[in-house]
């Protein structure tokens, strides 16, 4: 019960308002040693409740020891514009029963109305790393008076390119600080920098490992031959498995603008999210998605992360993910906080590799599913190595390393007698249907000096 983990009673007024009364895992374990001002480095699965772990201690935190003279006092990072928007919506839904203000700062957003809004001095900031770095070089902002620093999906800031922003906005706090840092994986390279840089003598709970699966997601994969029957297999499961809403990634905006565009011309209601849309544009496509105005939302892996909408059963993986993490972050946007999902790949010859890769990582094979009538004439590689990969054939090299003798007779000593008989031989010109110019003083003169042109100078 939250009324056992020692928070304010507003704090706990709010979640019952809410309707929450047991915590999570996560929450259960984090949350108290969060309160007594611990640095924390938390791995906990994606849908497990890491928002309300850390922004409830923070709230706690501001209540009970009001500041009102002080500048920002608590600051969160996150990776996208979109978990932005969930985290600020959650302080303020937590935070409803106090006077603890919450402001925003992330791109796409007028930065003369940010910087006006950051002269009211709002005690928590949500923010994302390059517009935050932006205000902080503008001086329009400091983070001297920060009790409370968040760093939410760190390895995913990482991923994006934001480690150096990441390192002056540790550098730009409050030395005397708490450091909490949630991630659902440790592994990102350059972590462990940011890891020293920030935080001081951590308390570490790996609560879940990236390669422990949610049992409450059921995960297929249905093999296809082409992209076009890859467009085929969805229609089929849009229009005849059961589900809320379905989120289907592609790992490009091309193709999710044309996966969107030919479901559509089915007849299917269906949106689109990707990185090349405005913010606007975004904003307005994601509340249409959770009011219900379409129940298919095809997503690049900017979804993947950060995104919370209530009732995705159904995730289909029209590309396979790049790598283990992806994945996992994909299929975690379904089955979240113990409900039951789906998540459907579909396999190409040439998604084989990546998906074994996966199994590999995640230590579970997915179950082979198939459709009647759309059955694939692919059927897997021949042989498979012990990895699960696919056996490739091996290219003989000798034709690239044993060098051939030349036939007498052949273009070259022929091209060698021309060019001995003078330069009237060596003119002459090469026979039709063959575009290669004969070695010899052909090859040597290819711009023509002969005939007026000179040779174009190298570039020194």
């Amino acid at each position: 019960m939250f009324n056992q983990l020692a928070l304010s009673e507003r704090l706990l007024k709010a979640l019952d308002t809410l309707g929450f009364t047991e915590p999570t895992p996560v929450q259960q374990k984090s949350i108290p040693p969060a309160l007594s001002g611990k640095d924390l480095l938390v791995c906990a699965r994606t849908g497990s409740g890491k928002t309300a772990a850390f922004v409830l201690p923070i709230l706690h935190r501001l209540h009970e020891s009001p500041k009102p003279n002080s500048q920002a006092r608590a600051l969160i990072m996150v990776p996208t514009r979109e978990l932005a928007r969930q985290v600020m919506k959650a302080c303020q839904q937590l935070g409803q029963f106090t006077f603890i203000k919450a402001g925003m700062i992330i791109g796409g957003e007028g930065f003369k109305e940010q910087r006006a809004m950051l002269r009211k001095n709002p005690e928590i900031l949500v923010a994302t790393p390059g517009r935050l770095v932006e205000h902080l070089e503008a001086e329009s902002l400091h983070l001297d008076d920060i009790e409370a620093l968040v760093l939410d999906e760190a390895d995913r800031m990482l991923e994006m390119g934001f480690s150096e922003d990441l390192e002056k906005i540790c550098s730009a706090c409050a030395s005397e600080r708490q450091t909490l840092l949630y991630s659902a994986t440790l592994k990102r390279r350059g972590l462990d920098t940011i890891i020293g840089l920030a935080l001081d003598n951590p308390e570490s709970l790996i609560l879940d490992t990236p390669r422990k699966q949610n049992d409450d997601i059921i995960q297929q994969m249905i093999l296809a031959d082409d992209n076009d029957h890859k467009t085929a297999l969805i229609s089929h499961l849009l229009e005849n498995d059961p589900f809320d809403k379905a989120l289907i990634f592609t790992n490009t905006r091309t193709m999710a603008d044309q996966l969107c565009g030919q479901l559509r011309g089915k007849g299917l209601p269906v949106g689109v999210l990707h990185g090349e849309m405005n913010q606007q544009e975004r904003t307005h496509v994601m509340q249409l998605f959770r009011d219900g105005h379409f129940k298919v939302l095809v997503a690049t892996d900017l979804a993947a992360r950060g995104l919370d909408v209530k009732g995705i059963d159904l995730v289909i993986n029209y590309d396979m993910p790049r790598n283990g993490d992806d994945y996992i972050h994909r299929i975690g946007r379904t089955g979240r906080a113990d409900t039951a999902g789906v998540a459907i790949s579909l396999i190409c010859a040439y998604d084989w590799n990546l998906k074994a890769g996966i199994e590999r990582y995640i230590n579970t094979g997915l179950r082979k599913r198939h459709i009647e009538g759309l059955i694939a004439n692919y059927k897997g590689p021949k042989k498979v190595k012990s990895s699960g990969k696919a056996v490739g054939s091996k290219k003989k090299k000798a034709s690239a390393t044993k060098k051939r003798p030349e036939a007498k007779g052949g273009a070259r000593s022929a091209a060698n007698k021309d060019a001995k008989k003078g330069p009237k031989a060596a003119a002459k010109p090469a026979p039709q249907g063959r575009k290669s110019v004969a070695k010899g003083t052909a090859k040597s003169n290819p711009w023509g000096e002969e005939a007026g042109f000179e040779p174009p100078k190298r570039r020194k």
